[in-house]
């Protein structure tokens, strides 16, 4: 019996030869490999189906849709299994939509294809710096600059606990520092922007009363993504959320495992609610899934250095991964505008 246009595209041999997805230019066909890190069932407003799937490598992600009548449908329905790794022949296309694939062949990635170039670590985006020395760097920072010993101890015994978890997971599932070691990065860098602030404002406004609490604002540095720990799992192209991260998020359960360690670890109650009221509002508004505002000076800047270090990685993201042409990138991207490359040399 013939085979199908689909069945063709699936067992045709894919050339040796292969491209990053990263590298390729507007209308560039090539072969590359990829891993599906997305596919979601959806229909369009006039009731069309189809399945939006993800293809990515360590630096460029591409999302379009496999329409419902497309050679393809059946097998991205039935066959193409979100975490799998491909080899892809495709045309790269720029659009108005964002980038796009014109998949011309597709197969499973094999031990066979590591010959040609297949390596799974090179297709998951991961941070530039080593977890362990972020790791490292991290419990150092708590030893040098929270000087309570109590409120220290607290830290320690959080950090420590969770230790393989908080160097490995992404911060994120999109957006922000979400790639393997995203968590540890983002928070040494926030931890890193909190004792900078802590020192600033202490000696900008020596008379305040009650005067700056350094120790809550670096230990809310450290802590303030910690209920991200339950809110997410690891996959093997980044993270999903847990039944539990879902339902309540992690600025809560932040506040329970802060709480749970402080049964054992206990400090001031007034530092112990403090450092609760960090958790709770270092997003500031309800529609960033803040309970409440930042009601202290410690809560505040916990707050900006956190959106400061999200923001700014959003941006590089941007402007690493866009391949727009131009001084500026497409809007098409996490910050949802426009950013200011400039003039770029040729």
């Amino acid at each position: 019996m013939p085979k199908s246009a689909a069945e063709k595209q699936r067992t045709l041999p894919i050339a040796a030869s292969v491209t990053p997805l990263a590298e390729l230019s507007d209308g560039q066909e090539a072969d590359f490999y990829a891993v599906l890190s997305a596919k979601i069932q959806q229909t369009t407003r006039d009731g069309k189906p189809y399945d939006r799937v993800t293809f990515r490598d360590a630096h460029r992600e591409v999302s379009f849709p496999i329409w419902s009548d497309a050679p393809l449908a059946a097998a991205c329905r039935d066959e193409w299994t979100v975490g799998e790794f491909y080899k892809l022949r495709a045309v790269y296309r720029e659009t108005t939509y964002g980038p796009q694939l014109d998949i011309r062949k597709i197969r499973a990635a094999t031990e066979e294809d590591r010959d040609d170039g297949f390596d799974p670590a090179l297709l998951v985006p991961s941070s530039r710096f080593d977890p362990q020395e972020m790791f490292a760097e991290l419990t150092q920072i708590v030893a040098e600059h929270i000087g309570d010993e109590a409120v220290r101890e607290l830290v320690t015994s959080m950090l420590e606990d969770h230790r393989d978890a908080i160097e490995s997971i992404p911060a994120a599932t999109h957006n922000h520092h979400a790639h393997r070691s995203g968590f540890v990065e983002h928070v040494l860098s926030v931890t890193k922007t909190c004792v900078y602030l802590a020192d600033k404002y202490t000696a900008l406004y020596p008379d305040l009363r009650p005067p700056l609490d350094k120790d809550l604002v670096v230990a809310g540095g450290v802590l303030h993504d910690i209920g991200k720990l339950r809110e997410l799992q690891p996959t093997s192209t980044g993270a999903e959320y847990t039944p539990a991260g879902t339902l309540i998020g992690h600025i809560l359960q932040g506040r329970d495992m802060l709480r749970e360690a402080a049964l054992e670890h206990p400090i001031d109650d007034d530092k112990l609610l403090r450092l609760e009221h960090i958790i709770v509002a270092h997003q500031r508004l309800p529609e960033w899934g803040a309970p409440k505002p930042p009601m202290t000076p410690e809560a505040l800047l916990v707050h900006y250095a956190d959106d400061i270090d999200a923001k700014l990685q959003m941006m590089v993201n941007v402007l690493t991964e866009d391949a727009t042409e131009g001084p500026l990138t497409s809007n098409r991207n996490a910050l949802r505008q426009k950013v200011y490359r400039g003039e770029q040399q040729s």
